[in-house]
């Protein structure tokens, strides 16, 4: 929780006062991937397989040292990739269609290898906005965030070249 809110209801209530309350978002165009240099490798491939999966993402491929999916990249320490250095604790949230895949990255997370931070549910952080918080191999907090329902302009940007 960041320094001065007491709780996420508080949390909430600023953001809503602050202009975080908006009825249309865009996805895609400021992202372009986030590196995660991780502990153990082959857990967070489990855990990372088996979330994203839930969420109907598969892992995009993995070599000597590292596996993605989509803008996800990770990588161990050593792999040439990375900086040398873990990463510090961050928090990630993946796109979820509908509040059953919540459910199955919570479920499927928990099997592998990952620890409960928050069972899936409704939030307080703007209406329909229904949940679930996952600590990873590494600490990382991950979450899967379902909006409610709204009019997709697509289901992903894709980029060739």
């Amino acid at each position: 929780m960041p320094q001065g809110y007491a709780d996420r209801r508080q949390l909430a209530r600023s953001a809503l006062r602050f202009g975080m309350a908006i009825q249309e978002i865009h996805r895609g165009r400021l992202i372009d991937h986030v590196h995660l240099v991780v502990r153990d490798l082959a857990a967070s491939r489990r855990f990372y397989g088996a979330v994203l999966g839930a969420l109907g993402v598969p892992v995009g491929g993995e070599g000597p040292g590292f596996f993605w999916a989509d803008e996800l990249f990770v990588s161990t320490a050593d792999s040439v990739a990375a900086a040398g250095e873990l990463t510090g604790r961050v928090h990630l949230a993946f796109q979820a269609v509908d509040k059953e895949a919540v459910e199955r990255f919570h479920r499927a997370g928990l099997e592998a290898g990952g620890r409960d931070h928050g069972a899936p549910g409704d939030r307080p952080y703007h209406p329909g906005y229904y949940a679930a918080f996952l600590l990873d191999p590494d600490g990382n907090n991950i979450e899967a965030v379902y909006h409610g329902p709204g009019k997709r302009s697509a289901d992903s940007i894709v980029i060739r070249w």
